[in-house]
């Protein structure tokens, strides 16, 4: 007769933490946005405590997307990123910024969406002058584009991932719908959504570690963890470290004209 109240009064096992599998260790950063600067300085502070960690059997890094528009260095980012994977294992995640980038090539309509959410930014990295932009109809600019964007640029970002899956975390750029099966997850909410994935609470399949969705600071919770610290306004670009069970994070933070590396562990 004892024996239900055992049960009742037990200690309740915790749930195993997320982890990676073993000798792996990730590096994955936050919405870029033509901040080569910040991207720059976490490059070096990511090489310089790669090679200070024990050494795992792989390194991979991963960028949550949006590399473009809003930021003054779009295409700069991008040559930076693809000049880093020439260096060692990288991947890159496609985000909105980017699906409207390639699609504003050929669809006028989106072109004028793309423009108001950053690319005039976008587009003055790739040489077009405040001048020329003022001047030219939305056909005049996308013949630009076609002219100014480097056709590899193009190819090298249409090769971005839409997730990314590694131990009990999914990489993906915006988030994913609630309770669906990641084999039936659609593209666009990968890319775009915020509700109902932001106030979800239940567990979903992994830890889903995401961008789009700007926060002063990380937004960690037990089923999602948002990086996008809005580093073209805040100047802050983030990056979090996954080993095994363990989680840090690693910041590039424009203080003061000077960009300073700040480094803490997971309050979780």
């Amino acid at each position: 007769m004892f024996e239900p109240l055992r049960q009742l009064f037990r200690p309740r096992q915790e749930a195993p933490r997320p982890s990676l599998p073993p000798g792996e260790r990730a590096y994955v950063i936050g919405d870029i946005h033509g901040r080569l600067d910040l991207f720059d300085e976490l490059i070096h502070a990511i090489e310089r405590d790669d090679m200070e960690a024990p050494p795992p059997v792989r390194t991979t890094v991963v960028l949550l997307g949006d590399l473009v528009d809003r930021g003054p260095e779009s295409a700069q980012v991008v040559a930076r990123a693809r000049e880093w994977k020439t260096r060692r294992p990288l991947r890159i995640l496609a985000g909105n910024h980017e699906e409207m980038f390639l699609e504003a090539f050929e669809d006028t309509a989106i072109l004028r969406h793309f423009l108001k959410h950053g690319g005039r930014e976008t587009l003055f990295s790739y040489g077009v002058s405040k001048k020329v932009f003022d001047e030219s109809s939305i056909h005049e600019l996308q013949t630009l584009m076609h002219r100014l964007v480097p056709r590899r640029d193009r190819e090298f970002i249409e090769t971005f991932e839409d997730y990314i899956e590694l131990g009990d975390y999914l990489f993906v750029h915006a988030g994913i719908r609630p309770e669906i099966e990641l084999a039936d997850q659609e593209r666009h909410d990968m890319l775009w959504i915020r509700e109902p994935f932001l106030r979800h609470t239940n567990p979903h399949s992994h830890v889903v570690v995401h961008g789009h969705t700007i926060s002063d600071e990380v937004d960690e919770r037990t089923n999602r963890i948002g990086i996008d610290t809005g580093a073209f306004r805040s100047g802050m670009l983030t990056a979090l470290v996954l080993e095994g069970t363990g989680r840090r994070y690693i910041q590039a933070v424009e203080e003061t004209g000077m960009i300073a590396i700040h480094k803490r562990d997971s309050d979780a």
